[in-house]
């Protein structure tokens, strides 16, 4: 693919082109992002899109510029995630017909929700690049014009709108920070902040096991893998017009763990009211776990996407509020008689605390011994009333695990 580079005038005419077809989203400054981290945060609220993720600006672009005969003869493209839903909504939105392939394993949400924007969905192969080789194939066979989720620069440009947005609404900023997958949005919202505001600065963020941008720039080899919540930027095979861009503009991309994405998730859904998915949140992410880059700076990152399961999000924000010391979890071995859960509750109650959850399991150590083995979700304040909560029960002479 020729290495073709995408600029701000490519980025403007896009934005002509996609104009009230895609939402233009606001940027609100975060008191309580600031707050966690240190630096003056501005949320661009990309998640607001009709499909709830920033996919759809490079996809209504890169529809908009189809020459007549690819309107007539359709579009094709390959995702399990954000990418499906923008181009079936965009090619639905233009009249033309839309074929998406997505991998076996894609969740029935995702499919139900890709359909019902108009497009046909093919279930193909055990993994994305066995569903990408399958759309490739399709395209060839049925004469469909392939839309690449970032390697394209009718995409890179699409993207890049969301930075010109952002700089208008938030021209202040000092730095910007976009989560990267194959790269096409930072590459185009990098492109953008070069030209415009040359001094701020830009850095890229990924995943820690999916830091394959980071390795390619790094020029090491790309290794990754395993579970991630940031799903939509687990990305192995970054694309060459990104990756090209980002090189010639000197950019830097930060690696962020795990546990920075779910703190992230939390903080952006308590604090600012925000719903993030794993991707969504990284930028938000890399301010926490790299606060030297933007501790006392004015930053602007994007809320990329919200398409979170909510039973994800649930356990998110309950194992955050666990690492807050926010909800105590106590095991208690008792003798399995009458009153003694009342004690406990009522200890409890007494130095604060609320009971929200009592798993209660019989044990039989002797054939006269009856016990029982007590699990307790607690809500607290913070951690001092929890080490309060187990002194109080520890003098009462019962036996306390936290778990």
């Amino acid at each position: 693919m020729p290495q073709q580079q995408v600029g701000l005038a490519d980025v403007r005419a896009a934005a002509e082109r996609i104009r009230g077809a895609v939402r233009r989203t606001p940027t609100i400054e975060a008191d309580a992002v600031s707050h966690a981290t240190g630096a003056r945060v501005f949320l661009k609220l990309d998640n607001l899109q009709a499909t709830g993720a920033f996919k759809e600006r490079g996809a209504a672009n890169r529809i908009a510029l189809l020459t007549a005969r690819e309107r007539a003869a359709g579009v094709i493209a390959m995702s399990a995630g954000n990418h499906a839903q923008a181009v079936a909504r965009h090619a639905s939105l233009a009249g033309i017909l839309a074929t998406i392939v997505m991998p076996r394993f894609t969740p029935a949400t995702k499919v139900v929700r890709t359909e019902s924007w108009g497009a046909r969905v093919v279930l193909h192969g055990e993994t994305l690049a066995e569903a990408a080789a399958h759309a490739h194939a399709i395209a060839l066979n049925e004469g469909l014009t392939f839309i690449h989720p970032y390697d394209d620069p009718g995409v890179i440009a699409g993207q890049g709108t969301l930075a010109l947005e952002m700089l208008e609404d938030a021209p202040e900023l000092e730095a910007a920070v976009f989560p990267v997958g194959g790269g096409g949005m930072l590459a185009g919202c990098a492109g953008v902040v070069r030209e415009l505001r040359p001094e701020i600065e830009v850095f890229g963020v990924e995943v820690e096991g999916y830091p394959a941008m980071a390795q390619r720039l790094a020029g090491r080899p790309v290794v990754v893998g395993g579970p991630t919540i940031a799903e939509g930027i687990a990305v192995r095979d970054v694309g060459e017009l990104p990756l090209a861009q980002l090189r010639r503009l000197g950019i830097e991309v930060l690696v962020v763990p795990e546990r920075a994405v779910e703190q992230a998730i939390a903080l952006l859904a308590e604090g600012a009211k925000q719903v993030a998915e794993g991707a969504g949140a990284a930028g938000v992410a890399a301010m926490l776990a790299h606060p030297a880059r933007f501790t006392g700076r004015r930053v602007g990152t994007v809320i990329c996407g919200g398409n979170i399961d909510a039973r994800i999000l649930a356990n998110v924000l309950l194992r955050n509020l666990l690492r807050d010391g926010r909800i105590l979890r106590l095991h208690l071995d008792i003798p399995d008689r009458p009153g003694v859960l009342a004690d406990i509750a009522m200890r409890v109650a007494a130095a604060g605390g609320n009971v929200i959850e009592v798993s209660h399991q019989r044990l039989f150590a002797a054939p006269s011994v009856q016990s029982a083995e007590l699990e307790l979700m607690i809500e607290v304040r913070d951690t001092v009333q929890g080490d309060a909560i187990v002194a109080a029960l520890e003098a009462a002479a019962y036996v306390v695990r936290r778990g």
